[in-house]
């Protein structure tokens, strides 16, 4: 699950799977889910209270603020039947409260605002922020 200078603080807080995928020199804070078919590059700072289900990727240099929150089920409960994979690039920004929703892919640098809900595709280099997430 960890690898090299990873950090997961307080791990009895949290649920983080043993098959998910976790890179080198990571923090991991307390109070975060983490689901099993889930891949963390390298550097990348996971804030508290993140829920970050099966089928997110997460690319280097990442950094996702507290109580982000991935879906992977536009129509719930669908059992993993309909889950949609969410991508997000190196470098990206997930804002404090940010909502992503299923099969979105952030691109590189973006920066997702504090409580943006991203409902659509963000091309890389660009800030989103607001209900539904828009361009800055």
């Amino acid at each position: 699950m960890k690898n090299k200078n990873t950090i997961i603080y307080h791990p009895e807080l949290s649920n983080i799977s043993k098959a998910a995928v976790i890179g080198d020199n990571c923090r991991i804070h307390s109070h975060v889910w983490i689901g099993a078919k889930v891949k963390i590059g390298n550097n990348c700072k996971i804030q508290a209270f993140a829920f970050i289900p099966d089928g997110v990727t997460i690319e280097d240099n990442v950094f996702v603020g507290p109580h982000a929150c991935f879906t992977n089920d536009k129509r719930p409960p669908s059992d993993g039947k309909a889950w949609q994979p969410v991508l997000v690039k190196r470098g990206a920004k997930i804002g404090a409260g940010a909502i992503i929703l299923p099969g979105i892919t952030i691109g590189e640098n973006v920066m997702v605002g504090a409580g943006a809900v991203v409902t659509k595709n963000v091309p890389a280099n660009i800030t989103v922020v607001g209900n539904p997430a828009r361009p800055l």
